[in-house]
């Protein structure tokens, strides 16, 4: 059902979230369709979008679901085709699927991984872009939301392969920002820190726990924390933002936390 409280912000909006069946993503697409949204559920697991799909619609939502894995540039395209074909427009793209397999020093990384991330984290949004900016066009502007890392900002130790993805990433948003602004379609960039997700599970604990202690907030962020600066993004509450970049890390970067 649509939350009166933010006034259904994307009313007749449709958007695609990729990576959405958890963690972000989910709560993401959990936001979008309490706002209004019809939105599209993705990720590479059929049986797990299927799920999140029927717990959505059960809660009142409009909701698909269409597998894809956004390394593959025949998915992104089917993606977006099941987009138009189940609900005629795009509005709204929000590329948060992303990975980081690996933590090692980058003289240990091989090409293969190398290769892996870039595709994943970062030619796959050039991909998403090429195949959604004629529909959103279309429309006359809409959003597209790149999900970052506060790791892109600062050096790393252990995961500098995803750090530079999402580092090219930000510049990205910056250039489709520009050349995309003339048809009224803003992109934008949240870089979250420390979020509780799955991928949290992959950090060491004590790593962790001394990121926090610099942290002015002292916690992990929500998915859902991260999920309402999404919707920010993505609706008319921010529609004279693009380029942007906005750090959800609860200060962390201002003590040289929020990433471990």
């Amino acid at each position: 059902m649509t939350d009166t409280a933010n006034g259904g912000a994307l009313a007749g909006k449709v958007a695609i979230v990729t990576g959405s069946t958890r963690g972000i993503g989910r709560a993401t697409a959990e936001a979008f369709a309490r706002a209004g949204a019809k939105v599209v559920i993705s990720s590479r697991k059929p049986e797990a979008c299927e799920a999140a799909r029927a717990e959505m619609a059960a809660a009142g939502h409009e909701v698909i679901s269409v597998p894809a894995h956004v390394g593959k540039g025949e998915d992104i395209t089917r993606l977006v085709d099941a987009t138009i074909e189940a609900f005629g427009r795009l509005d709204v793209v929000v590329c948060n699927a992303a990975v980081n397999p690996v933590f090692a020093e980058l003289q240990d990384i091989t090409e293969d991984t190398w290769a892996k991330v870039m595709d994943t984290n970062l030619t796959s949004v050039w991909r998403m872009s090429k195949a959604a900016f004629p529909h959103i066009a279309r429309q006359g502007g809409g959003a597209m939301v790149l999900l970052s890392s506060t790791a892109s900002l600062v050096g790393t130790v252990t995961e500098g392969p995803y750090a530079v993805s999402k580092a090219a990433e930000n510049h990205l948003a910056r250039q489709l920002a520009v050349q995309w602004g003339p048809k009224n379609i803003r992109v934008n960039t949240i870089a979250p820190g420390l979020t509780r997700t799955d991928m949290i599970r992959n950090h060491d604990p004590a790593m962790v726990a001394r990121a926090l202690e610099r942290t002015p907030l002292r916690r992990m962020g929500e998915p859902s924390e991260v999920a309402a600066v999404a919707l920010f993004f993505a609706s008319d509450a921010s529609r004279h933002l693009t380029g942007q970049l906005l750090v959800a890390d609860g200060g962390g970067l201002l003590l040289g936390g929020g990433s471990a």
